[in-house]
């Protein structure tokens, strides 16, 4: 077991599996999430993700409540403050009510879906997000995700799709990373490339949509998975509503063709002329950055995401770019780049670094 992971991956793949479910939970925008467990957990979240949405320009405040347990509670068992917690709760009326396990919980036993599974007039969902024992960031995400599409239909009635009828093909996009900055700009790019095969998103599952939304989820014709990491989540929605999965957002250039065939293949719509254009406007794009031909540099950023140091070589051999240990360094950004969109924002970033 490595107890040192190292920095490259802790960026991706660690972090606190609390942290990662309320990333998903907060943006219903009609729910409360209640933390069972001690104030300083629900505190310590509360911050991060009140800073994180300042940092985008969307001042939220997340609608979190904490059963504060107490040293009485961990002895003889905290059941009875979630019970309490959930019937002050739920004199406000919520759509939803999301309970949230910390570590603190499992370690002394408290039956949390229990609690949660008495009839009270509103759902309340629970979500298992002890990580003590080895859980991620990424964990609590997924168990979100996999927690929420509980609240949808069925299969049977949401399958009453036809393959030649390109008015009713539309895509869910599941798990977009609400903590980066870039979401909006991604979620844009990839829906640029959706309309122009006629295909529109359904829901974003889960990205600031109400609790009454989510009962569709299961209406879509395809699920675009923000990465692969959320392969499971993926695997879990094709087993309850017998929808397929596209395992990732369309990295850099190379990719977005293959993401608009992989689509319109599902979707059973012709796609040649939006490759067409695509492919032209990639060339368009690698043509407003010759001025960087020939320039040799070197990739910097300890943190990256490893999956998006390919993209980045991809990028830099097309345009003619000499990768060498001492070249002048270029910054790779932390998740691969999305698309055109994405890939111009990384070059706009390397032009300033090669001509600084």
């Amino acid at each position: 077991m490595t107890l040192k992971p190292s920095p490259s991956n802790s960026c991706r793949y660690g972090g606190c599996t609390l942290t990662g479910a309320l990333s998903v939970t907060t943006h219903v925008r009609d729910a409360v999430t209640v933390v069972h467990g001690s104030k300083g957990c629900t505190h310590h979240n509360f911050s991060l993700l009140h800073a994180t949405s300042l940092d985008n320009d969307v001042p939220v405040i997340p609608n979190l409540v904490s059963t504060g347990l107490s040293e009485t509670d961990i002895i003889f068992g905290g059941e009875q403050a979630l019970d309490r917690t959930l019937d002050s709760v739920l004199r406000d009326d919520p759509g939803v009510v999301f309970v949230l396990s910390t570590c603190v919980v499992d370690i002394i036993g408290d039956d949390v879906r229990m609690v949660c599974g008495k009839e009270r007039g509103v759902p309340v969902i629970p979500v298992p997000t002890a990580g003590f024992l080895g859980g991620t960031f990424q964990d609590g995400v997924n168990k979100a995700l996999i927690a929420l599409a509980g609240m949808a239909e069925g299969s049977t009635a949401n399958k009453a799709r036809t393959v030649d009828n390109k008015e009713r093909a539309s895509v869910n996009i599941i798990g977009e990373k609400n903590l980066e900055f870039e979401i909006n700009e991604n979620y844009a790019e990839v829906t640029r490339l959706l309309s122009s095969i006629g295909i529109p998103v359904n829901i974003r599952f889960v990205h600031d949509l109400s609790s009454a939304q989510i009962p569709s989820l299961g209406a879509a014709r395809v699920n675009i998975l923000r990465d692969p990491a959320l392969v499971p989540v993926g695997e879990y929605l094709k087993k309850r509503f017998k929808t397929p999965y596209i395992s990732s957002f369309p990295l850099g250039l190379s990719g977005t063709p293959a993401f608009i065939k992989t689509v319109a293949d599902v979707c059973g719509v012709d796609c040649r002329d939006a490759v067409a254009e695509e492919q032209v406007l990639q060339a368009e794009t690698l043509a407003a950055f010759a001025d960087l031909e020939g320039a040799t540099v070197s990739f910097e950023n300890a943190l990256v995401d490893p999956s998006a140091v390919p993209a980045a070589k991809k990028l830099a051999r097309a345009l003619d770019l000499h990768i060498k240990k001492n070249g002048r360094p270029v910054p790779v950004p932390t998740t691969p780049p999305i698309g055109v969109a994405g890939t111009r924002r990384m070059l706009h970033r390397w032009r300033r670094a090669i001509h600084a």
